[in-house]
């Protein structure tokens, strides 16, 4: 339980509390009692993520879009091999912004300054201009 919910960045009583409202995740147990996640809760999880904290849905909407996903098999494991994919790239370039560091910041001050101005004339508009993945 605990490394499911550190996987998703949760508390593990958010993961438990999403095990009563969706039908669909019923995690076994062991002799113990603590909740095993299969690879396909953990699918599910990740469906149950994106809806609810990514696009901001409510329960009822996540349930009707999950209902609606199962209908569309085809498609559904693309779209989250996908969604996987783009978070690991988002990850790994946020990882090489934050290891430029104070170069990074050099090097954008350096090609954003304004190139030098004739008098008279309009101010230039920057060169460059940083892109983050929210702006795709």
């Amino acid at each position: 339980m605990g490394e499911v919910a550190e996987m998703f960045d949760v508390n593990a009583s958010l993961i438990r509390y999403w095990g009563t409202q969706f039908p669909t995740l019923k995690p076994h147990r062991n002799k113990k009692g603590n909740r095993l996640f299969t690879p396909a809760d953990v699918e599910q999880l990740k469906r149950i993520y994106h809806y609810v904290k990514e696009r901001g849905m409510t329960l009822e909407g996540a349930k009707k879009a999950l209902r609606a996903d199962r209908g569309n098999k085809s498609g559904e494991s693309v779209n989250v091999e996908l969604l996987d994919h783009l978070y690991n790239l988002r990850s790994m370039l946020i990882e090489v912004r934050d290891s430029l560091g104070e170069e990074h910041e050099a090097v954008r001050k350096a090609v954003v300054a304004p190139v030098a101005q004739e008098p008279d004339s309009e101010p230039k508009k920057p060169v460059y201009m940083e892109q983050t993945l929210f702006d795709f």
